[in-house]
């Protein structure tokens, strides 16, 4: 299909404008306006017509109704000594001060080998971590908000892939989906148990947690720690490269439990 756009030999003939006298709308007033009259509910407000039947209430946005939240709350993992509020002991006394501050902290639970466990609300392009405002409008106990976040990470880590690399007789397990729950993966006590099952009878099973993308685990057999020396470097630059790195350190799992790593 092509569209004719050449203009008509001659001068083109285009219609005069005219005003249209008969036009009330806009027009000048003739009389002061009349302040006792109520105000009419549809009017637009500066030119606007809210949607009908578009939006949520405010009251039903997930930081003020736990409904609409649950499901978006996952545990993400943190730094050592990262800064925030406490969430083992918090009572309602102590979550009301804490909400008074004019900047709430996030909620911190201690982590495995001194790492610290956050927890944030998933919106689509963005997260929000929890703190102790989010607490007091949704009026859950702490133990709710553990309790929800594994449950949601373990129903999503049920379904995500892991990638598997071997090289001779060094194996690499790792998990790297982009999505920001990879590196928390490690809170899991069945993925734990899945590293342990794939890497057993290898050596001694190391763990990185560089990044929130990033959950890789290898194994260390006898006369290989050069092996370990190369994962580490990996590690630490991983680490480097992070938007949000969590540590450098390398881990190691004794008995399914996670550690720091000593040589």
């Amino acid at each position: 299909m092509s569209w004719d756009i050449t203009e008509p030999e001659g001068e083109p003939v285009r219609p005069e404008p005219k005003l249209d006298l008969d036009f009330e709308e806009g027009a000048l007033r003739d009389r002061p306006p009349d302040f006792l009259t109520p105000i009419d509910e549809h009017a637009p407000v500066s030119g606007h017509r809210a949607a009908v039947g578009e939006g949520i209430r405010w009251a039903d946005a997930p930081e003020h109704d736990w409904l609409a939240a649950s499901s978006r709350i996952m545990p993400v993992l943190r730094p050592p000594g990262s800064s925030g509020t406490a969430l083992a002991g918090l009572d309602r006394e102590a979550l009301a001060r804490e909400a008074m501050k004019p900047h709430a902290s996030p909620l911190i639970d201690a982590g495995p080998a001194d790492l610290a466990v956050a927890y944030a609300m998933r919106a689509e392009s963005f997260d929000v971590l929890v703190n102790a405002d989010h607490l007091l409008a949704w009026g859950i106990e702490p133990a709710v908000l553990r309790q929800t976040a594994l449950a949601n990470l373990g129903s999503w880590s049920a379904d995500a892939p892991w990638n598997d690399e071997l090289s001779g007789e060094r194996r690499l397990v790792s998990s790297e989906t982009g999505e920001g729950a990879d590196a928390a993966r490690i809170l899991l006590p069945e993925v734990r148990r899945h590293l342990t099952e794939q890497l057993a009878g290898n050596g001694r099973i190391i763990v990185g947690l560089p990044d929130r993308d990033l959950l890789v685990a290898g194994a260390v057999r006898a006369g290989d720690e050069a092996f370990a020396t190369l994962f580490s470097d990996f590690v630490v630059e991983q680490s480097g490269g992070a938007d949000e790195p969590i540590d450098r350190r390398i881990f190691e799992l004794v008995d399914g439990e996670l550690q720091p790593y000593v040589p």
